[in-house]
C-alpha cells in the first residue's frame, strides 16, 4: 500500500506543537479540549498528518500560551498571502466571537478582490491615455518644430539678402561714377570735352592771325 508523503513543513509543525505542549504539562486531553478539537485530530496534527487551520491553530496557541504568528509561520500560512498578517490578527483576537471573525475575514477579502480589480482597470486606463497623447499630442510636436525650422530658413535668407544689397549698391556706384549715369552718357560727355578743347584752338589761331596782320 502506498503511503502519502507528509510535507516537511507539517511535520515540523506537529513537532513544534508537541515539544510546546510537553513544554506547558499539557496532556493531550487537556490541550485537544482547550483547542476545541478531538484527541485522535490533535494526535494527528503532532504527528505531521495534518494541517490545521488557521483557527485551529490560532486555539492551539491559545492553549499553549504561546504566539499565534509562530504557528502560523511553522505551518507556512505567513508565506500563502500579502494580507494573511490581517487574517492572523483576526483569528488571534479572543474577544471576537467566530461569527464575527468569519465576517470580518469575508469584507476583507472582498475589499482587496475589488481593489485588484479597480488596480487593474486602472491601470488598462492609463494605458489608453499614454497611447491616446501618444498620437495626438506628438503629431502636434512634430508639426510645430518643421513650422519653426521653416520659419528660421526664411529669415535666414532674408537675412541674407539684406547683406548682399549694400555691397551690390557699392558696386554700381564704383562702375558710374556721380554726374555720368550710364555708359552712352559718359561717352557724350567725352566728346563735348573734345569739341571744346578745338574750338579753343581755333579761336586761339585767329588771335594770332589777327595780331600778325
Amino acid at each position: 500500500m502506498a503511503t502519502l508523503k507528509v510535507p516537511d513543513r507539517v511535520t515540523d509543525l506537529g513537532a513544534y506543537v508537541k515539544e510546546q505542549r510537553e513544554n506547558a504539562k499539557l496532556s493531550l486531553r487537556q490541550l485537544a479540549n482547550v483547542a476545541g478539537v478531538s484527541n485522535p485530530y490533535l494526535s494527528q496534527i503532532e504527528r505531521g498528518l495534518r494541517k490545521p487551520s488557521a483557527e485551529v491553530l490560532t486555539q492551539i496557541a491559545k492553549g499553549l500560551q504561546i504566539s499565534a504568528e509562530a504557528l502560523f509561520q511553522r505551518a507556512g500560512l505567513l508565506e500563502e498571502s500579502v494580507g494573511v498578517e490581517v487574517e492572523v490578527a483576526i483569528q488571534s483576537d479572543v474577544r471576537l466571537t467566530a461569527r464575527q471573525k468569519r465576517v470580518l475575514l469575508d469584507i476583507y477579502s472582498t475589499f482587496r478582490a475589488e481593489n485588484a480589480r479597480d488596480d487593474a482597470d486602472s491601470e488598462a486606463q492609463a494605458d489608453a491615455v499614454a497611447a491616446a497623447v501618444e498620437g495626438t499630442v506628438v503629431p502636434l510636436i512634430a508639426k510645430s518644430k518643421a513650422k519653426n525650422g521653416l520659419k528660421s530658413r526664411r529669415r535666414s535668407t532674408e537675412s541674407s539678402t539684406a547683406s548682399a544689397s549694400p555691397a551690390a549698391q557699392a558696386e554700381s556706384v564704383d562702375a558710374h561714377p556721380a554726374g555720368t549715369g550710364r555708359p552712352g552718357a559718359a561717352r557724350r560727355n567725352a566728346r563735348k570735352r573734345v569739341g571744346g578743347q578745338r574750338s579753343a584752338s581755333l579761336r586761339q589761331v585767329r588771335t594770332e592771325d589777327q595780331s600778325t596782320d
